[in-house]
Formats: structure tokens, sequence, C-alpha cells
């Protein structure tokens, strides 16, 4: 009996890119199982093990499975007993993206009953509060598009594990806060590049704002004591098994200063080794 390398639960809501995160792992070498009920999950790891030909299963496992659903939380323990870790992938997106796409669809959400679209999303934040509360990666797809998707979930799952990985994003506050965020800084304390007519139609991936928002000595304080802090928790992080990391830094529009810094941290955190995504959740959006 073979031992798996590598084995994700995929979850989430109803139209937040469960499938699409399932064919770009099925891409990656994963073995596929979906809407698989949690009273069989066990069995089919063991199956799986069994065969001898795979070593990456990915399942998909969510409220379709309406009372099958349940004993979830149960079988991952049981695996755990027995040494298998899942990692949780939890696909999120905001109410209002959640529905334009079931409408677009033209599927009913299978726990709104005879309800609007948004009771079902309602009970289904529900059933999974718990599941979410212990993923080991939240993604938050309201503004990524299948590619983009496609691309983190390469980057988390595309290698066997090697420590930490992180994923950077820049966001504007105006927008609000990212809710898929492990960690948020806030760059409103460094001088604004939009008041600077020059550099007003410029974003952050552009070399004057980048040298601009950088040459701040506040901005260089920052990047030292953020980089110290990160280093500082990745051996928790490590010790309880989460290696994945989502650090969001913002700025009022998310154009110029939170663009330049997110670039400038993920430089740091790939020169300690860390794997890095950079995601530009804002920036097009003025």
């Amino acid at each position: 009996m073979s031992q798996l390398s590598a084995f994700v639960l995929v979850t989430g809501m109803t139209g937040a890119g469960r499938g699409t995160a399932a064919k770009a792992l099925e891409k990656l070498g994963y073995y596929v199982i979906d809407n698989l009920p949690a009273s069989l999950l066990e069995a089919a790891v063991t199956t799986v093990e069994q065969g001898g030909e795979v070593d990456r299963l990915a399942v998909v496992v969510d409220s379709r499975s309406g009372t099958f659903f349940g004993g979830l939380l149960d079988a991952l323990e049981g695996l755990r007993e027995r040494g298998h870790r899942a990692k949780i992938l939890y696909l999120e997106a905001s109410d209002d993206v959640l529905v334009r796409r079931q409408e677009a669809a033209r599927r009913p959400h299978p726990l709104s009953l005879e309800g609007r679209l948004l009771d079902g999303f309602e009970r289904e934040r529900e059933l999974l509060r718990q599941l979410r509360g212990r993923a080991d990666l939240v993604v938050d797809t309201s503004r990524l598009n299948i590619h983009q998707l496609a691309q983190r979930m390469r980057s988390a799952f595309e290698e066997p594990e090697d420590g930490l990985r992180a994923s950077v994003m820049s966001f504007g506050f105006k927008y609000g806060l990212p809710i898929d965020a492990d960690m948020v800084a806030d760059m409103r304390f460094l001088p604004n590049p939009h008041w600077v007519p020059e550099l007003r139609p410029m974003s952050g991936l552009d070399a004057p704002v980048r040298d601009y928002v950088r040459a701040q000595p506040r901005a260089v304080e920052f990047l030292d004591a953020y980089e110290n802090l990160v280093d500082l928790l990745t051996g928790g992080f490590l010790h309880e098994d989460k290696r994945f990391l989502t650090i969001a830094i913002g700025c009022t529009g998310g154009r110029h200063r939170s663009v330049a810094m997110s670039e400038a941290f993920a430089e740091r955190l790939r020169s300690h080794d860390v794997r890095t995504l950079v995601v530009h959740r804002d920036l097009g959006r003025e």
C-alpha cells in the first residue's frame, strides 16, 4: 500500500469556483473525486492507497451532499488518527458575486429550498462555518477569473510541501477588507503618489511610483519590521502544520502604495526561500 504524498480537501461556497480548482488540481497530477459523501471519505483514501498508482488525492466535499455532509469533521479526525492530514482548501466569494454567478448558471442553490438564492447562501455559510475555521487556505474568488484561480492553485499545490508558501495581496480599503487574509498591513501612513501629478496616472508596478514609495524612510522601516514579524511567526505556523499564509497590504485605492509595497515585501519573502505569489486585487478598478 502506497502512502499519499499530498491530500487536499476542496470545499467552500456554491459558485466560488470549486470546479475550477478541482480541474486545476487534476492538471497538477491529483486524482480528483467530486461530490463525495463524508461517510465515504476514509474508504476512498484507503481504496486509492491500495491501488498504488496514485499518490496525490483531491476530494471535493460540499453542501450538495446534503445530509451526508454532517460527518465530515469526524471523518477528517479519523483520517488524522491514521496519519493522514488533509490540507483544507476553502473557496469563498461575496454574496453579490455568488448570486450573480448562480443566476448566470441558471441553477437553484442546493439549500435554497423554495426561498431566495441569498437564503441558500446564508444556510450554506452556517453549515460550512466550522470547516472554514479549520481551513489551511482560504481563497476569495470574488475578483478572480478562472485563469487567476488556476494560478493560485498551481502556486499552492504544484510541488510537494517544502515549507511555508505565501500569497501577498494588495488591496484598496475603499473596496473593503479581504476576507481571506491571515495578516493585514495598512500603507496609508506613507505619502500618497496620487497627489503627485506625474505619478497619479501610474501604478505601483511602474518604476517611478515604485521608487517613490520605496524611498520613503518609513517604507523601509515597515519592510524590515514586517519581515522580522513573519520570520518570527513562520516557525509557529509550520509547527502547527499551517503552510499557507495570505498577507494583505492595503492603501486607499489599491493602486499605488499597496501595489509597490506588496511587490517589495514579496521580494523579501523570496529572499528567504518562501514560495510567494503576488495578487493585486483592486488594481485597475479606478
